[in-house]
């Protein structure tokens, strides 16, 4: 045997100590690499339990929002009234507030993270409202009007105008229907919010103030054909209702 050939037994085998070199590293390296394998398998599963969950209570909200809206969607019949057999029926809007009031009170602190939570503590507002307990539907619908859905927050911020006109807070009232004026959510259209501020006006008998804005929507509420659009139509017929009495609209 040659020189060469001796030399070239003698020299290690590459493939042999990358080999040895990966088996050493995942020796030292073993329990390391456990370690960050359960870790990484704990999150996957904290996520996968995370989404169930929250769509399981999502479905638990639903069901919960639909009882209550049953409830706060029940005929109301004075005593003596006839109604058709088995129908249920509350003797007054306001005991029929009171007793929706308690479901989507249940449902908004229970499913408060779920998307039915939230529409619920609006309903909350709506239902103290129509009880006249005004602070606390004050403090409920503020809460949904920051809400991060832009759409359930308007519907929450024309109600709380509402509530700031029937307690005689006009500046506050204002404040908002300028606010959803220049918004754009599906639920609250800034011409609905316009009509609003303007009817606001009437009712305080402002009458030139309702009557500008009223004129500014019939000018402003058109499509691309010129045809007036339902908030123009609306509009236009509040600047001329049909008389139904002496001194009837705005003249």
């Amino acid at each position: 045997m040659d020189n060469a050939t001796k030399r070239e037994l003698k020299r290690p085998d590459q493939f042999v100590t990358l080999t040895e070199h990966g088996l050493e590293w995942a020796k030292q390296n073993r329990r390391s690499a456990v370690v960050t394998s359960v870790i990484v398998l704990a999150l996957i599963v904290a996520a996968v339990g995370g989404a169930w969950l929250y769509n399981y209570r999502s479905d638990q909200a639903n069901v919960a929002l639909g009882e209550a809206m049953h409830t706060f969607q029940t005929p109301v019949a004075a005593p003596g009234e006839q109604v058709p057999p088995g129908t249920k029926t509350f003797p007054s809007a306001q005991e029929r507030a009171k007793a929706a009031n308690a479901q989507f009170l249940s449902v908004a602190n229970r499913y408060g993270m779920t998307k039915d939570g939230k529409v619920a503590r609006y309903f909350v507002g709506l239902t103290y409202m129509e009880q006249g307990q005004n602070q606390p539907a004050e403090d409920a619908l503020k809460d949904v009007s920051g809400s991060w859905n832009h759409n359930l927050a308007a519907l929450a911020k024309l109600a709380l105008a509402q509530l700031y006109r029937e307690t005689n807070r006009e500046p506050q009232a204002v404040a908002l229907y300028q606010e959803l004026s220049n918004g754009n959510a599906d639920t609250v259209s800034p011409g609905m919010a316009q009509i609003q501020l303007a009817e606001m006006y009437e009712s305080e008998g402002k009458d030139a103030e309702a009557k500008k804005i009223y004129a500014q929507l019939v000018d402003k509420d058109k499509d691309p054909k010129t045809k007036p659009g339902p908030i123009a139509t609306l509009a236009k017929e509040k600047l001329n209702p049909a008389p139904t009495g002496p001194g009837a609209g705005l003249q």
